[in-house]
């Protein structure tokens, strides 16, 4: 089996071990970075490609490289390759799943200081509106600073990225101070993040609503504990995806992977 798996996700890496441990099946993993690749090669991923991919580049792949399903493992938030990367699905007829992370369980979580926005634009408006004391915490990555930043000036501003070349470009673009730079390693804890609002004296903090893989109840309970305010960014709806082609969990990717290919697997 020959798996072309859309990456750059903790839960690809988790997707890639589990296929690897369990199937016999080939994976060639796409991210839009060198470090996404090199996690997904240490989780067992037979090639990778780091860079971005235009849908004919996919189809060209796909179809060359003979693969027999596609995975869709992208951030919850990839709406436009999510979107694309079904459309090619239904063009090349074959298997796809969409793995998409499940919501964040918020019942026992003090919501109280949670504010939400359907967009960044709209996060940087509110922030200019009604937080226009303290700083902001940016937990949101690099590729959404700079619709917040038409509204939040540069010198409350303080984004948690990976330091990689592209995010560290837009950074000097936006004229974001080094010293503002946040590195990141992976999803923070609590006290974390605790740490960050002290040190930063934030009073607002910008993250999307990525799930519990994405530490977003890491976040409000540090929020809560310093009582800041939380802006977040609500997932977007993504048009033309059969709900029937989702799945949440590696249970439910065995079932589909086991209903397409039944002759193979029983």
């Amino acid at each position: 089996m020959k798996i072309f798996l859309l990456g750059g996700t903790k839960d690809s890496i988790n997707i890639i071990e589990h296929i690897k441990q369990n199937y016999d099946a080939f994976i060639l993993t796409t991210t839009t970075t060198e470090y996404g690749a090199k996690l997904a090669i240490e989780g067992g991923s037979d090639d990778t490609i780091a860079r971005p991919l235009l849908k004919d580049e996919i189809i060209e792949i796909i179809n060359d490289g003979d693969f027999d399903m596609l995975i869709d493992a992208t951030h919850p938030f990839a709406a436009h390759i999510t979107q694309t990367s079904a459309s090619i699905a239904s063009e090349l007829e074959i298997p796809y799943v969409r793995f998409e992370r499940p919501t964040t369980n918020l019942d026992n979580i003090d919501t109280s200081r949670i504010h939400y926005a359907d967009s960044f634009d709209e996060a940087g408006k509110l922030i200019a509106d009604e937080f226009d004391e303290g700083n902001v915490l940016h937990f949101a990555g690099a590729n959404t600073m700079e619709d917040v930043m038409k509204h939040v000036p540069a010198k409350r501003f303080y984004p948690r990225i990976l330091k990689v070349e592209k995010s560290l470009e837009k950074c000097e673009k936006l004229a974001i101070n080094p010293d503002h730079i946040i590195p990141m390693t992976g999803a923070a804890t609590k006290q974390e993040n605790i740490d960050l609002i002290e040190k930063y004296d934030a009073s607002v903090m910008i993250t999307k609503e990525s799930g519990e893989i994405g530490g977003v109840i890491e976040k409000i309970q540090a929020a809560n504990e310093k009582d800041i305010a939380i802006i977040m960014i609500r997932r977007p709806k993504i048009e033309m995806l059969n709900k029937d082609d989702i799945v949440n969990d590696l249970k439910e990717l065995d079932s589909k992977i086991k209903s397409f290919f039944k002759n193979r697997y029983r």
